[in-house]
């Protein structure tokens, strides 16, 4: 059975309330896999996607030092079934020459496979079952919610520096990406 190579397409959030969906798409062809993930599974991928340097390390970067200690990388993520409507996945490692298969959930093999910047696959019955065409507008929706009532564009430099270092230090990195983004908008 041929596999089928995926890539990020997006982050949203989800339609009840503190779950995301993440979207992956194939890399030759129109068709994404939708997978609902939970809000820290969300925020573990959202952080190094936007290059956020967590105030201290979340598990999935201790999960990295643990793998690099002891010479351990991560060499692919492969969403491998779909029952239930829940995917699985596993780690493909190798040590030492020897390669090893490790079951995980699969926005937290997707979380460390953005550390290890190796590849996602999957397999052609779980696109043809699971697997959507999105209409064009699909990209203007997927970006970080917004928290609400919250002006950023109002706020002055000093003020965004102040609330990025409290939602670091609150390690609220979603909301640390927003005030980011604007600080770097007024650079430009």
């Amino acid at each position: 059975m041929s596999r089928i190579r995926l890539n990020i397409f997006g982050l949203s959030s989800g339609q009840s309330n503190g779950s995301y969906t993440l979207i992956l798409s194939e890399e030759n062809g129109k068709r994404k896999l939708p997978i609902i993930i939970g809000g820290f599974e969300a925020q573990a991928i959202a952080i190094e996607i936007e290059k956020i340097v967590p105030f201290r390390p979340m598990t999935h970067e201790l999960f990295i030092s643990f793998c690099k200690t002891f010479n351990v990388n991560v060499i692919e993520i492969e969403i491998y079934n779909l029952i239930e409507c829940v995917f699985h996945a596993k780690l493909t490692c190798e040590k030492d020459g020897e390669t090893y298969e490790i079951d995980a959930r699969t926005s937290d093999a997707i979380a460390l496979g953005v550390r290890f910047k190796c590849p996602i696959y999957t397999f052609e019955d779980i696109m043809e079952t699971a697997g959507v065409i999105f209409n064009d507008d699909i990209e203007e929706e997927l970006e970080l919610p917004k928290p609400k009532g919250v002006d950023y564009s109002a706020q002055t430099i000093d003020k965004l520096n102040s609330m990025l270092e409290e939602a670091l230090k609150n390690e609220d990195y979603i909301k640390a990406a927003l005030i980011r983004d604007e600080i770097k908008n007024r650079k430009k």
